[in-house]
């Protein structure tokens, strides 16, 4: 059995669609097909029921899909195991992080790695929490960190820490110093206009939740993906929005926003480590969710924007003020 289309079987199966498959494997759609037709013709099983939604495992490819999983993973294990030989781990991880943890925990994340495991490779994606848990389940991510995670059957959750999130707005022209109004409520935060993500990103339903709780909800005037567009639409005008602390970390003109802590206590959302329980974590896994782990306790939010603080009420509302961390 050939490992390349094993490998190329299970991803078309764990993806559900040729295209897709093709697209993350960086190989043409037909050669591809082919491949998974080589392998159905050597075992003389369809393994994959292909119809206009994309493609299905057949009963064979179920099981062939379970034993392949194994196959490859005890694949990347000997080549882990061979690296060791010649001094250091060596294997690909892939990290899938939100946007607004991206853009502060990637430079460091990457020279650590570096530093770390000179033999191996690192793969770090953006996205929602939604498309992150998925590239988790099928495994075309090995670690996730998430907004507000939940334990489920195919997904290992540890905390890693409580974020504050932050009404953002636009600073009016020409103001140097901000009014001092104190910590915002979740009921007056509920009727300002908000400018803020898609269903199902983890942080909207978590506003969502919090706000049913107090019987109200949010008044959307934008649904807009990505921290960046977010940003330049808040400053544009368009509402306000409510972010994490990390989102503003590294945004090239902090001072054009004002940042405001959301009720007393302050509106905090857990952010965790994923990673799936369907396939055992590799040493090279292993060693970047420590790099990880050491990188939260030393605070990862102290980057190269250090300095910057953005004044909320009568004090500053440090945006490298700790966050509470497990």
């Amino acid at each position: 059995m050939d490992l390349k289309q094993l490998e190329y079987f299970v991803r078309v199966a764990e993806l559900g669609s040729f295209t897709r498959a093709a697209i993350e494997l960086d190989v043409a759609q037909p050669a591809l097909s082919r491949q998974v037709r080589l392998l159905e013709v050597e075992l003389r099983q369809n393994l994959l029921v292909r119809n206009g939604r994309g493609a299905v495992p057949t009963e064979a490819g179920k099981l062939l899909l379970e034993h392949g999983r194994g196959i490859l993973y005890q694949v990347e294990r000997a080549r882990e195991d061979l690296g060791r030989l010649r001094g250091g781990l060596a294997g690909r991880v892939a990290v899938g992080m939100p946007t607004s943890v991206a853009r502060v925990l990637t430079v460091p994340l990457t020279r650590a790695f570096r530093e770390a495991l000179p033999e191996a490779r690192l793969s770090i994606s953006e996205g929602l929490s939604g498309s992150l848990q998925e590239g988790l389940t099928s495994g075309r991510l090995d670690i996730v960190v998430l907004y507000n995670a939940q334990p489920s059957r195919e997904m290992d959750v540890t905390p890693l820490m409580e974020e504050d999130l932050l009404l953002v707005r636009a600073r009016p022209p020409g103001l140097h110093e901000d009014p001092p109004p104190g910590p915002i409520e979740l009921s007056e935060v509920a009727k300002l206009p908000l400018v803020i993500p898609t269903r199902p990103n983890a942080i909207r339903m978590y506003v969502e939740a919090e706000m049913a709780d107090i019987g109200c909800r949010p008044n959307v005037v934008l649904e807009i993906d990505g921290v960046s567009a977010i940003l330049d639409l808040v400053l544009d005008g368009a509402g306000c929005a409510i972010l994490s602390r990390n989102a503003l970390l590294n945004t090239p003109r902090p001072s054009a926003y004002t940042a405001q802590q959301i009720g007393t206590p302050p509106l905090r959302i857990r952010l965790s480590l994923a990673t799936s329980l369907q396939r055992p974590a590799t040493p090279v896994q292993k060693a970047t969710l420590e790099l990880i782990r050491a990188r939260r306790r030393r605070g990862w939010w102290r980057t190269r924007s250090e300095g910057v603080a953005v004044r909320a009420g009568a004090a500053h509302h440090d945006l490298r003020a700790p966050c509470r961390s497990w």
